[in-house]
């Protein structure tokens, strides 16, 4: 995968927006599939936390919401919206609701499950996978739903990413 492909990927955010993985070019990226009815849903307070202490140093975090895990986002984008905003008071982008394996894996998750470092290759496994992109558009690291946003090994990931200059 090539930071050029990355960035060439569409995304239609949760408003409808139509865009590319572009609009975040030069930023570090934390990617995540997401979904109201999880176990690990309040990780939406650290994801939020995470990206009102970094995004003045460049951060964003992207939650991508996605049913295929149990049916565990069963609303439209309007109900998802609603609900990060009410619950956890989110205020990072989120996008439309995407597959993010199968079928209809969006490519976006095409190219992130291409990243085969870690102790979670390949497919994802469950809600709240988080995948963290750098400024020059690479995925450096992946997060299994288990580890909290939080967690020193994200918070370490995240600060060594910011503190690299673009090559």
């Amino acid at each position: 995968m090539t930071a050029s492909t990355l960035y060439e990927i569409p995304l239609t955010l949760i408003d409808g927006t139509e865009t590319t993985f572009d609009r975040f070019r030069g930023k570090t990226v934390l990617v995540v599939n997401v979904a109201s009815k999880c176990g690990f849903t309040p990780q939406y307070a650290g994801l939020e936390a995470l990206y009102e202490r970094y995004r003045d140093e460049g951060l964003v975090v992207l939650g991508l919401p996605c049913n295929q895990f149990l049916g565990q986002e069963p609303g439209d984008e309007a109900d998802i919206a609603s609900f990060c905003e009410l619950n956890y008071g989110v205020t990072f982008p989120l996008t439309e609701k995407v597959d993010v394996r199968g079928k209809h894996q969006h490519p976006l998750y095409a190219e992130l499950t291409r990243f085969k470092s870690g102790p979670i290759p390949g497919l994802v496994k469950w809600n709240f996978e988080k995948f963290l992109v750098n400024r020059a558009g690479q995925v450096i690291d992946r997060f299994a739903s288990t580890v909290e946003p939080e967690s020193e090994p994200i918070v370490r990931a995240i600060e060594q990413a910011l503190s690299r200059e673009v090559a």
